[in-house]
């Protein structure tokens, strides 16, 4: 079991600890709902050191990039991240991931579980000019969120970052260390990701806490993180994005863009979208008290139409939330559904994406 950096720090704060991609990570601190709420409504630090980052360089990584990526890598100039997927042949979705179009290359940012997989694929569908470097065991990765982020972030740094737009990023330092700091985050809050070499994520966490005093921040762990991606229907790769489901009925069409010309995949997702998928990825919320866990049944007269890939109870909400796939017919919002909990039926009912709105992420 791998540790970030920033291990003693939670060790020592008390953390519940627990495997997770590989790496011993906190899953809570004070407890779920409290560090949730604290990045809804003041500011939360998260260690998310375990995120897999791959430097892709060359006269050729261009190209490379968009035969094997979905969204428009020609699009991204110096300073721009997007979200993006890496497909099969098949369509089937390999990995979810960031790409940054840095000065002289490309840094990919994908999940912890999927790194050697990830790099794995990138390494054998690999062509032209290309340079693949697996940058991960050199970089720690913070993310503060919340809507005194930006505020906590400009103290520690000492930098105006009012203009730093969302999905933008610049390039500086901290303690004479190089720092990347993204207008980026999975939690649907304002929030900022800090990549730094290990050593200095430590002093900068540090730092964090000591200066977010006066906004009473609070270590976020994954469970947190978890409850504030589902609120905004993020998918979470293993859940409800895998290689058995494809960009357009995990409703990731809007970052596969088949107009850019061929990529690993790209004829499978045509297909799907001219065709109409079979099933669909759809949020809904339970009408009574009870929680969906993956995997239970959606039904609707008492038939089984799909299936539960991540539920909780919205900690905003107070109500039992989720996302899963069922037959295109039963895609629509207001459909009612019931989800079989254990034998019990409950109902639910489809609604549109996401769960919670009113959050501070384009302040």
């Amino acid at each position: 079991m791998k540790r970030t950096a920033l291990y003693p720090r939670h060790v020592a704060l008390g953390a519940k600890m627990a495997p997770f991609g590989g790496y011993d990570m906190p899953i809570q601190y004070a407890g779920i709902r409290a560090e949730h709420q604290a990045v809804r409504l003041s500011v939360g630090v998260f260690d998310v050191s375990h995120m897999g980052e791959f430097r892709i360089s060359g006269p050729g990584a261009r190209d490379f990039l968009q035969a094997v990526t979905v969204n428009d890598v020609a699009a991204l100039g110096p300073g721009d991240v997007h979200y993006s997927a890496m497909c099969y042949s098949d369509g089937g979705i390999v990995d979810d991931l960031l790409l940054y179009r840095r000065a002289d290359h490309y840094l990919m940012v994908v999940n912890a579980a999927n790194i050697d997989k990830d790099f794995d694929w990138l390494r054998s569908n690999v062509s032209g000019n290309v340079a693949l470097e697996n940058m991960s065991p050199g970089i720690g990765l913070i993310a503060v969120q919340g809507p005194a982020s930006r505020e906590l972030v400009s103290a520690v740094l000492s930098r105006d970052l009012s203009n730093l737009a969302f999905y933008h990023f610049l390039e500086g330092a901290a303690y004479g260390a190089e720092l990347l700091i993204s207008r980026t985050g999975y939690t649907g809050e304002l929030g900022f990701e800090l990549y730094s070499d290990p050593e200095t994520t430590l002093r900068l966490w540090d730092d964090l806490f000591t200066a977010g005093q006066r906004h009473d921040v609070v270590p976020a762990g994954l469970g947190a993180r978890d409850t504030l991606r589902l609120e905004m229907a993020y998918r979470l790769y293993g859940n409800d994005i895998t290689a058995e489901s494809n960009p357009i009925e995990a409703g990731l069409g809007w970052i596969t863009k088949l107009d850019k010309g061929p990529f690993i995949g790209s004829k499978a997702i045509a297909r799907v979208r001219e065709n109409g998928p079979a099933r669909r990825m759809v949020s809904f919320t339970l009408e009574e008290r009870a929680i969906p866990r993956p995997g239970y049944t959606l039904q609707v007269d008492g038939e089984p139409v799909g299936a539960v890939t991540s539920g909780t109870q919205s900690p905003t909400l107070k109500q039992g939330i989720g996302l899963g796939y069922v037959a295109r017919s039963f895609s629509k919002p207001g459909t009612s559904l019931h989800v079989d909990i254990r034998g019990r039926l409950a109902p639910a009912k489809v609604v549109k994406p996401p769960f919670v709105n009113q959050t501070s992420l384009m302040a």
